[in-house]
């Protein structure tokens, strides 16, 4: 090795001095080329907040509620011009035109069964809908639920995650539900629900984009991290060729889906007869008033319910007769069907076991519509930890 001479040395560095020269510069300068700020600033009292919802797992107060609608109403700007869907104007004027080709692609092929779950899915979705807003979270994630399991409490993927959410083990119990070989409340909508919904607030705290948070759905946060640091962008269309082409996938299903559901249009009903007229008697059904006597109507009980619920579902989980229950509630599930909603008349205690099993009973009735199965005994069905061919066990 040549030794280099104190002149020498000095001479660099009075170079160095004069010109602002540097070896780092020399070396390193054809290698580094600027990159934006991929980094997020913190906000502590929002990760205070989100924590406190994952370790409490319960849904915030309604302060907070708010607060967490105005941090999450801007995740969708790399889908939405304004941030948001907007129902009233053209889906095309407001849509990243860098979804509108794939979303045709979509349509053609999968159009038909979305737009039939727009009818028979409304009651999860209502459910759905009623649960994200407790959390302050777009009601735009359901449709997750969509592409993750086509709405089945039944589905199971290759890897072992499970339920409407399509939940792992692992991460179901992280968020607060039982999965075990007797339980498993993956498979309870409403349980799962809530569960999905603090786990959504955990990975928006980190990715502060709806589109990312998906893509994190599906592969995992250590995928999109490593797309925003290899792509230097935390713009989904940006760093999408990045993403396991799975999760990139997932992103773009989920766009599809939400036009499909929303952009085009409601489910069309044949005829123009007004839903509350008997098509048979003429009659108007909101002439039908119970037959009750006055202790009976002054021992009661009324309560306006909305949704798919079902009188064979109610009065089984009420300990009611099916007889009793339409004395009190004449033409119950033709105004639920054609209206969605009723004006529940109750004896009081009956009234009262109904309040507190409300949600429990709306996700029977959903389960029985959705599986097309008889009324089944017990209110949640799992499937048994000892059959591979879905057969189920009662909880």
């Amino acid at each position: 090795m040549k030794r280099i001479s104190f002149f020498t040395l000095l001479l660099f560095f009075l170079l160095q001095a004069r010109t602002g020269f540097s070896w780092d510069k020399v070396t390193h300068s054809s290698l580094q080329q600027p990159q934006p700020d991929t980094g997020i600033a913190e906000d502590p009292k929002e990760n205070e907040l989100i924590e406190e919802v994952i370790k409490s797992k319960t849904p915030p107060q309604k302060e907070k509620v708010q607060y967490f609608s105005q941090v999450t109403r801007y995740g969708f700007k790399n889908l939405f011009a304004q941030y948001s869907y907007n129902p009233m104007l053209p889906y095309s004027s407001q849509v990243n035109p860098n979804a509108e080709a794939y979303m045709q692609d979509y349509l053609h092929a999968h159009s038909k069964s979305l737009l039939k779950m727009k009818g028979w899915g409304q009651p999860y979705f209502n459910l759905m809908d009623y649960i994200l807003s407790q959390y302050g979270l777009p009601r735009e994630l359901k449709y997750l639920a969509v592409i993750e399991s086509n709405l089945s409490t039944q589905a199971t993927s290759w890897v072992g995650a499970g339920g409407p959410w399509q939940f792992m083990p692992y991460t179901a119990r992280d968020y607060g539900l039982i999965v075990n070989n007797v339980l498993d409340e993956r498979r309870d909508y409403y349980k799962s629900t809530h569960a999905a919904a603090r786990y959504l607030l955990t990975l928006y705290r980190q990715m502060h984009d709806w589109l990312l948070v998906i893509a994190a759905y599906n592969g995992g946060p250590g995928r999109v991290f490593s797309a925003i640091k290899k792509s230097g962008s935390r713009n989904f269309w940006a760093l999408q060729y990045y993403l396991p082409e799975e999760s990139r996938n997932h992103v773009k299903k989920f766009i599809a889906t939400h036009y499909i559901m929303e952009g085009t249009g409601g489910i069309t009903t044949a005829g123009s007869m007004n839903p509350n007229i008997d098509p048979i008697g003429g009659m108007n059904p909101y002439d039908n008033k119970p037959v009750l006597t006055d202790t009976e109507l002054e021992t009661s009980a009324i309560q306006t319910i909305s949704g798919k619920y079902n009188s064979l579902v109610i009065t089984k989980n009420l300990s009611m007769e099916i007889s009793q229950f339409n004395r009190y509630n004449p033409l119950f599930d033709n105004m639920m069907a054609s209206n969605g909603n009723y004006d529940l008349r109750l004896p009081t205690d009956k009234m009262e076991l109904f309040l507190s099993k409300k949600y429990q009973i709306l996700n029977e009735c959903i389960q029985m519509l959705l599986g097309e199965n008889s009324i089944p005994n017990q209110q949640t069905y799992y499937p048994s930890p000892s059959s591979s061919k879905g057969k189920k066990k009662k909880s």
